[in-house]
């Protein structure tokens, strides 16, 4: 691991301890695991829904990374990733666990490609299953010399260079002998023995994929905290926050590596794989929404599904129809919001009020409601201030002269389900608990986010409706 690295592991560490202590010191901490000493039960915390459910919405939720960074896209990489099918199945076999999940791991890593590096030392990353140098010499008893490999790989660029594809296939071969990482068939069974391994220690196979990643150390670590070994990767996530099993979110996400996502990217490349054989035209069409934007947020509402507002008398139409609802100030202060006073500046502009422009979907101001509850609840600080909700496009149109930052395309905000919340946070602790919030509403696909100059953009997926009246009842 490089000095970078590990600085910034270290950094990661301290964050996640100073949310947990000050929760503690708040006297929020559930030190018991047990409903009950942290408040009523939460409607999107574990037992809200079936472990296949909740598995299900985090892969969706944690997708649009792997969609943004699959070389030549997701098809293609689909592509490369298949030909490796037969030996994917061999290798699984053996391992005992699904060719399909061994298959997803590959993509995920390494998007099909078996020369792939993460490291042009070639001591970390290497090959179709990404093995580091010393899990693969110390661990798997594979042959392993990144020296050797790193004479040979230059050699290989200056062949490639040259046009000499005789010469590079012979390289390519005796690379492969001197580093096994880089001989497909040897790294998928060398990966096949680390999960027969991290199988029998952890006794189930979603946790020995999550070890893949996370190490087994690591998650015993984390079990152990919950006071359960037998149990799922889903519960151990889903049923550990800042409030409750608060030790075991405290070293996940001290981990500070996206460990505790992997399993949720894994099932994102699973259901990849699955669209590419059974339908890739739809795989092609999420893949554009993917990468319309910054985030997943045109994968919840594309635009040539979702109703947006051109003009402020449609969108003043919307509001007196209750399709938009506006913002109710006095309920948002108590639920650890304010709305900027500058919101909606430009409505003069148009000849209309401010209160025009401040309003959402009920099922986005609800989630909007939710978080900021959520929020003040974690850090005992307010208010998180809304800088900015619904508007129309012609708003948008005199924002784009003022604002670089605007988008001149489709804009989420002129659809009533998109809010920002300002970049400026009372305390760490505040921040710390808002990212977490994030987090877990995008596990649950009932966001997409994205970190903007000034705000984080929020776009709340029209599943939130489930949200909607609840925080009255509790």
């Amino acid at each position: 691991m490089s000095s970078l690295a590990s600085r910034a592991l270290a950094l990661a560490a301290v964050a996640a301890l100073a949310i947990v202590l000050a929760i503690a010191l708040l006297g929020g901490g559930d030190r018991s695991g047990q409903p009950g000493s942290a408040g009523p039960p939460d409607p999107l915390g574990y037992g809200s829904a079936s472990e296949r459910e909740l598995a299900a919405a985090a892969a969706r939720g944690n997708a649009h990374v792997l969609y943004a960074k699959l070389p030549g896209g997701a098809r293609e990489s689909a592509e490369r990733t298949a030909r490796w099918r037969a030996q994917v199945e061999r290798a699984a076999d053996s391992a005992g666990v699904e060719a399909d999940e061994l298959e997803a791991l590959v993509l995920l890593e390494s998007a099909g490609r078996d020369d792939a590096i993460a490291d042009p030392r070639l001591e970390g990353a290497v090959g179709l299953t990404q093995i580091l140098a010393e899990t693969g010499r110390n661990l798997l008893q594979m042959r392993v010399d990144p020296a050797q490999a790193r004479r040979i790989g230059r050699s290989l660029a200056r062949a490639a260079g040259r046009g000499d594809s005789a010469l590079v296939d012979r390289l390519r071969a005796r690379r492969m002998r001197i580093d096994e990482r880089f001989d497909p068939v040897k790294a998928l069974a060398g990966t096949a023995r680390y999960l027969r391994i991290a199988k029998r220690e952890l006794a189930r196979n979603d946790l020995a994929i999550v070890s893949y990643h996370m190490g087994i150390g690591n998650l015993q670590g984390a079990l152990r905290d919950y006071g359960e070994s037998d149990i799922s990767y889903v519960r151990l996530y889903f049923d550990s926050t800042p409030r409750r099993n608060a030790g075991v979110y405290s070293r996940l996400a001290a981990l500070g590596d996206d460990s505790a996502t992997y399993l949720w990217r894994v099932g994102a490349a699973r259901e990849i794989m699955r669209l590419y054989r059974t339908d890739p035209d739809r795989l092609d069409r999420i893949s554009v929404l993917q990468n319309a934007k910054n985030s997943a947020e045109e994968v919840l509402h594309p635009s040539d599904r979702t109703e947006r507002f051109a003009t402020p008398a449609q969108l003043r139409a919307a509001r007196d129809a209750g399709t938009i609802v506006a913002l109710p100030s006095a309920r948002l202060a108590e639920r650890g919001l304010q709305i900027d006073p500058g919101m909606g500046e430009l409505a003069a502009r148009l000849g209309r009020s401010r209160s025009l422009y401040r309003g959402l979907r009920e099922p986005a101001l609800a989630l909007l409601e939710y978080l900021g509850a959520a929020v003040k609840r974690l850090s005992r600080q307010e208010p998180l201030v809304v800088t900015s909700t619904v508007r129309d496009e012609r708003y948008q149109r005199v924002l784009l002269r003022r604002n670089r930052e605007a988008t001149p395309n489709y804009s989420l905000h002129t659809t009533g389900w998109a809010f920002d919340i300002l970049r400026s946070y009372s305390t760490r602790l505040q921040a710390l608990a808002f990212e977490f919030m994030l987090d877990r509403l995008q596990s649950r696909d009932l966001i997409a986010w994205v970190r903007e100059p000034g705000a984080i953009h929020v776009t709340v997926s029209a599943d939130a409706r489930r949200l909607v009246g609840l925080l009255d009842d509790r």
